[in-house]
């Protein structure tokens, strides 16, 4: 229902519409406070790079940040993650990731991130608490922050938005009429827009999210999806439908496929159920981290990198190089 409303093939949003405009207002007040300099922002001793988008989730952020952070280090930066950590549940602010921090103390986000490029992580709703944290305990040379945009409390020195290539903006309102959370001449003022599937604009860089091979959660071992069969396929992202179309073009065995709520907290009770004897259970990354501990020997899950085409990715990397030489 909310994609109905979201994309205009539903009347209902023009009910949503005064709230919408409030949020909008209220967001437009903040954005002009700073760039008035009635609020101060914080401004860090290395250059922050900010991966935003300005719709509301399933965008693709993560694995951009994540191949982000895996080209740098290959050119020899030392590179740190901060995150609001949306979905955990930490008593302390900010937190410091290790291989020990759950999903539900820093948000599944982050933990992936630790995961997959091994970099310095860490969260605060107050992102610059997180990056004092990070320059305290570790020498870098630049941050990145995953999502932000709109946390304009934090001084960025480069902006990333990630679209969804196909859904674009929807019917262009703020929330909750629309998927905005803010209008899209935004994208006027950022550095790099990147484009997530086959239908970038002029000036955007293309996005592909490559999949080969599932892992289980059990064992660690490693197939191609087509090998799995009778699979019962769970997301519980911001756009479900994207990892199910992706299994489809993968040729996956998918007998069932079940949506939920992005961040969805799952128990080991809740997930048996989901399968009966014969049957797969195949889940996103964001979701299998969160289900490690209860893992089951027919429970896999499916990594996706991002992949952008050489030059492009060439100029986006070497504009970010240019910070840190300015600095240095």
């Amino acid at each position: 229902m909310i994609d109905r409303i979201w994309s205009g093939r539903s009347w209902l949003y023009l009910i949503l519409l005064p709230l919408s405009c409030l949020y909008g207002l209220v967001s437009t007040l903040i954005r002009l406070s700073y760039h008035c300099g009635l609020r101060k922002r914080w401004c860090a001793p290395v250059p922050v790079v900010i991966v935003g988008n300005l719709t509301s989730g399933g965008n693709g952020k993560t694995p951009i940040v994540i191949w982000l952070v895996k080209q740098l280090k290959q050119r020899g930066y030392r590179v740190g993650v901060v995150s609001r950590g949306y979905g955990g549940k930490s008593t302390i602010y900010p937190l410091l990731l290790s291989k020990y921090t759950s999903p539900y103390e820093a948000g599944d986000e982050p933990v992936v991130i630790y995961q997959r490029t091994g970099a310095p992580v860490a969260i605060a709703p107050k992102r610059y608490e997180a990056i004092q944290l990070l320059l305290q305990k570790y020498q870098l040379d630049l941050v990145i922050a995953d999502d932000g945009l709109q946390h304009y409390a934090l001084q960025r020195d480069f902006e990333i938005v990630v679209i969804d290539g196909i859904r674009r903006f929807g019917n262009g309102w703020w929330l909750p009429a629309g998927p905005m959370r803010e209008r899209s001449k935004r994208l006027n003022s950022v550095d790099v827009c990147i484009s997530n599937g086959d239908r970038a604009h002029v000036g955007e860089i293309t996005m592909q999210l490559h999949a080969s091979e599932a892992v289980n959660m059990f064992s660690g071992q490693r197939c191609s999806v087509v090998e799995l069969t009778h699979v019962v396929a769970v997301a519980g992202i911001g756009h479900p439908p994207r990892f199910f179309t992706m299994l489809e073009k993968l040729g996956a065995d998918v007998e069932k496929e079940l949506a939920f709520p992005d961040h969805k907290n799952y128990t080991l009770e809740s997930l048996l159920a989901l399968t009966t004897i014969g049957q797969t259970l195949l889940m996103t990354e964001k979701d299998a981290v969160k289900c490690h501990a209860f893992a089951q020997p027919n429970w896999w899950y499916l990594p996706v990198d991002a992949v952008l085409p050489y030059c492009e990715a060439e100029k986006l990397l070497k504009k970010i190089e240019s910070l840190l030489m300015n600095i240095v």
